[in-house]
């Protein structure tokens, strides 16, 4: 069975599972070059079947998600989403409507999807597809949460566990409990979309002069320059409630800004900023400490928009209850078409086969090709081919910052070293020079280590092993170890690691293992390859010229080596 998940919402994009193993999967973002794209996700299905030597008439299930009258309204009228992401992402100004609009948009986004709303939805899907060539697949729209539920559960590794889907919205739920056992979801609580956490920490990002949907990480960031706050004294801890499982809100999210903008005004952003985050993790360790209870399990799949947000879910790895818990690596809305695709797998007898710890499931580029595009930009490139880590090492030790452009781009929001900027990780001032020159971001933003296996019971005192390999969690960084780690930590002491196999065969994990003859401890910095605003980098062409435009002093891309001109 070839099955071809889509997502045409924000973030949209495409996955590929053949004979119930993910086999390639890509964000059209990386493909149009606009960070988390709206658009239908034309390139990404192109990518799909030029990887896997497919024809489109070889497709025998297309599988799409979401189908609530607020997601119809954005297939029927594209125009839509396209003003609303232009406002959003600062491209557009927002104009003397903008709160109405807000509000209008925040209300039809919290209803369920109907019966119109399903066959409108799926009259457009229909329509979409066969102009990709895709007339013979048989179109199966999946539950949003489902779509969610199913990615972490699958490819969680456990036979059986509680999985929790906390989101903004979508197909009506904010959130759902469900417990998975024997190769079967079973959804036990939902969460409306009118009582959302996520629009929560949505209204709070906007309130702060950031952009929803994108810059939620820096108020998380944010939150640890403020001075501590009693939970007594914090107002918006009443506000979330958890009970049985679901989430209950004192106003629905269409109207939670005017009653959070009240007290924002009292306090400093950073405060505001910590007040926020302290609600968020104290609703996620109650909805997963009642996941738990409901369905009986010690292991815990988490995934949805909310679960990037790395102090959470280490509060809730931190519980005694709880004997493992996993976060699905592309958690937002952008892993909706592989949880898709696996649902319609598993719905057609072809239960997935996953194995993700790699995530290297999009393009990749022969030597040839990267050769001529150093050749366009007429820069020097030597050849080092098998000595390309050792290289590289010594760069980093000497104070370097190299860029490292390596086989499959990267599926999700991290760079996991295939597309990353390297760096030593104890060094202040190359933390900074990232900051201000090459990635041009807020400067309380921290960066995240990449290290080996056998290196995190060392380097981190709340290292209890696991499956999360791919930044999706926070670990406090050993007292012994925070000079060497200075660059990678944030000042509360904690840091988002990669872990990396120790029997990983990769150049990256080598680059690794001679850090530590040079530095001392097996890390590096590790931060995406693009300019702060862009995508990720997904061609050689689009490296070279990152490379080009930032002020990195080497590019590491297939076997070659450029150093940056005098």
């Amino acid at each position: 069975m070839n099955i071809l998940g889509i997502w045409d919402g924000h973030d949209s994009g495409a996955a590929l599972v053949q004979n119930g193993r993910l086999v390639f999967a890509v964000n059209e973002e990386r493909l149009t070059r606009r960070k988390l794209e709206i658009v239908f996700p034309t390139r990404s299905i192109d990518a799909c079947l030029d990887r896997a030597g497919l024809r489109p008439d070889q497709v025998h299930i297309v599988a799409a998600t979401t189908c609530d009258p607020a997601k119809t309204l954005g297939r029927v009228w594209p125009g839509s989403k396209e003003r609303y992401y232009n406002v959003r992402r600062r491209k557009t100004a927002p104009g003397p409507l903008a709160g109405l609009t807000r509000a209008v948009k925040y209300r039809m986004t919290e209803w369920s999807p109907g019966p119109v709303s399903r066959a409108i939805s799926s009259m457009i899907l229909k329509w979409q597809i066969v102009r990709c060539g895709l007339d013979r697949a048989k179109l199966q729209i999946v539950d949003h949460h489902a779509a969610h539920a199913t990615a972490a559960a699958w490819t969680s590794g456990f036979n059986r566990c509680a999985v929790l889907t906390i989101d903004g919205l979508g197909d009506g739920l904010s959130a759902t409990v469900s417990s998975f056992a024997d190769g079967r979801l079973n959804r036990v609580a939902a969460s409306p979309a009118r009582h959302s956490l996520g629009v929560f920490f949505e209204h709070v990002t906007n309130l702060l002069n950031m952009r929803e949907l994108e810059d939620e990480g820096k108020v998380m960031a944010l939150a640890d320059y403020a001075a501590p706050i009693d939970a007594a004294d914090n107002p918006l801890l009443s506000w979330v409630q958890v009970k049985d499982g679901v989430i209950t809100t004192r106003w629905p999210g269409h109207a939670f800004r005017r009653p959070l903008s009240r007290v924002h005004w009292r306090f400093p952003n950073e405060q505001f900023a910590y007040l926020a985050q302290q609600t968020v993790e104290r609703t996620v360790v109650s909805l997963a400490r009642d996941a738990l209870r409901l369905t009986g399990h010690r292991y815990l799949a988490l995934a949805g928009g909310v679960v990037s947000n790395v102090k959470a879910t280490r509060q809730i790895r931190l519980l005694p209850e709880l004997d493992d818990v996993f976060v699905f690596p592309h958690m937002g809305d952008g892993g909706l078409a592989a949880g898709a695709a696996m649902a319609a797998s598993v719905a057609c007898g072809e239960p997935p086969r996953m194995e993700i710890s790699g995530l290297d499931l999009g393009p990749a580029y022969d030597p040839s090709v990267i050769e001529s595009s150093l050749r366009a930009a007429n820069l020097l490139a030597t050849c080092v081919g098998g000595s390309l880590a050792c290289r590289v090492a010594e760069l980093l030790a000497s104070g370097r910052i190299v860029m490292w452009f390596q086989g499959a781009m990267e599926y999700g929001p991290r760079a996991l070293g295939h597309r990353s900027v390297l760096a030593r990780p104890d060094r202040l001032d190359l933390r900074d020079r990232l900051n201000l020159v090459l990635k041009r971001r807020v400067w309380y933003q921290p960066f995240c280590p990449s290290m080996l296996e056998s290196e995190a019971s060392r380097l981190l005192s709340d290292w209890t092993g696991g499956r999360n390999r791919a930044m999706t969690m926070a670990y406090q960084v050993a007292e012994e170890y925070r000079e060497a780690l200075a660059g990678v930590m944030s000042v509360d002491g904690t840091c988002r690691p990669q872990i990396v196999a120790d029997a990983d065969g990769s150049s990256f994990a080598e680059v690794l293992r001679l850090a530590r003859t040079h530095w001392g401890v097996a890390a590096v910095l590790n931060t995406s390859l693009n300019i702060h605003g862009e995508p990720l980098v997904c061609s050689p062409d689009e490296a070279v010229d990152v490379f080009l435009r930032s002020g990195a002093d080497a590019l590491a891309i297939g076997p070659f080596l450029v150093m940056r001109p005098a």
